[in-house]
C-alpha cells in the first residue's frame, strides 16, 4: 500500500483556502479530444475529491454517475470511491469521500479518471483562487469552461443507441501532458 500523502506531507494544513482547478478532458471512449474542452472550478481546500468529482461530472455533461471514479495524484497517490459500491476504498487507494483537497498545492497537476470502462480522463491544474472566487464556496463551484463536450455514450439525438467508437488514439496529442498516467507524457 503507498503512504498515507497526508503522513507523508507534513506542515499541510486543513484550512478553508480557496482554490482554481483548470480540468480539461484528454481521452474518453476510446478517443483523444482535441482542442481540449475544459472548465475552471473554485473549491476550497477542505472539500473532499468525492466533491470535486460531482462537480466535474455535472460540468462536463454526465448523467450515469453509477461508475467507479478515481484521482490520481503525484507520487502516484490514488483515490477511489465508487456511487455503487459502500465500504471502505479499493484495495491500495485512499477513500476520495473523506480525503479533503488540502492535498493539492497551486502548481499541482493530477489526473480524474470517471468510468475506467470508457476511460474518461481528465487533466487538472490547481492554481490560487485569485480575483475570481475571493471566498471558497460551499462546494466547488463552475466558473467558466470552453470547447464542446462529448456525450457520455456517444449520442447525437435524444433516443439513439449507444454509438460505438473505435478508438481514434494519437501519442502525439497526450505527449505535452504531465507523466502522471502511464500513457502522457513525452515518449523515449
Amino acid at each position: 500500500m503507498r503512504p498515507d500523502p497526508v503522513d507523508a506531507a507534513p506542515g499541510r494544513t486543513t484550512g478553508a483556502a480557496g482554490l482554481s482547478i483548470m480540468v480539461e478532458l484528454v481521452t474518453g471512449r476510446g478517443q483523444d479530444w482535441w482542442p481540449r474542452p475544459g472548465r475552471v472550478f473554485a473549491a476550497s481546500s477542505a472539500h473532499t475529491f468525492a466533491d470535486l468529482a460531482e462537480a466535474i461530472d455535472v460540468a462536463f455533461g454526465r448523467w450515469d454517475l453509477g461508475h467507479l471514479r478515481m484521482f490520481v495524484l503525484p507520487g502516484e497517490v490514488e483515490l477511489s470511491w465508487s456511487a455503487w459500491r459502500d465500504g471502505p476504498a479499493f484495495p491500495g487507494t485512499l477513500d476520495g469521500r473523506s480525503r479533503r483537497l488540502d492535498l493539492l498545492r497551486p502548481g499541482d497537476s493530477f489526473a480524474y479518471l470517471f468510468d475506467l470502462g470508457e476511460d474518461w480522463t481528465h487533466l487538472c491544474t490547481v492554481h490560487p483562487a485569485g480575483d475570481s472566487c475571493p471566498t471558497p464556496p460551499q462546494a466547488p463551484r463552475l466558473l467558466r469552461g470552453w470547447g464542446c463536450l462529448p456525450d457520455q455514450y456517444g449520442r447525437l439525438l435524444p433516443d439513439e443507441p449507444v454509438l460505438s467508437c473505435p478508438p481514434r488514439r494519437s501519442t502525439a496529442m497526450l505527449a505535452d501532458l504531465p507523466p502522471i498516467l502511464p500513457t502522457w507524457g513525452p515518449r523515449g
